[in-house]
C-alpha cells in the first residue's frame, strides 16, 4: 500500500430530517457546493444521492466528497467563516451525519 502524498478527502453522509422540505434541501446543497468557491483549501466538491438497490443506507440519502490540499486544509476549512455560517444553517435540518477523512491509498498487486 502506498499513501498518496498531500491531499486528504472528506466523505460525509447526510440524513435530513423528515420535516425539511425537498426544495429547502436543494437550496442547502446549492449553498454547500458554493463553499468550494469561498474556501481556498477546499479543492473539489462532489455529491450524489443514494442509488443503491441493497437498501443498506440506514436513512442516509446524500453523500458528499470534498478534497483538500492537506490535513491543515481541513483545519482551515473547519474554522473558515463561510463554513461556520453554512454549518449553522444546515445543522437544524440534519437528523444524522457521518464524516470520514482519509488519505487516498494506492494498492499495487
Amino acid at each position: 500500500m502506498e499513501e498518496v502524498k498531500g491531499f486528504v478527502r472528506r466523505v460525509l453522509l447526510f440524513k435530513f430530517k423528515a420535516k425539511t422540505a425537498p426544495d429547502h434541501v436543494k437550496k442547502l446543497i446549492k449553498d454547500y457546493s458554493n463553499l468550494v468557491n469561498l474556501v481556498e483549501s477546499l479543492k473539489t466538491w462532489h455529491m450524489g444521492k443514494d442509488a443503491s438497490i441493497e437498501n443498506l443506507h440506514e436513512g442516509f440519502t446524500h453523500v458528499f466528497e470534498l478534497t483538500f490540499e492537506d490535513a491543515e486544509g481541513i483545519a482551515a476549512y473547519m474554522v473558515h467563516p463561510a463554513h461556520l455560517k453554512f454549518h449553522e444553517r444546515i445543522s437544524p435540518h440534519l437528523e444524522k451525519i457521518v464524516v470520514i477523512d482519509y488519505k487516498p491509498t494506492s494498492f499495487h498487486t
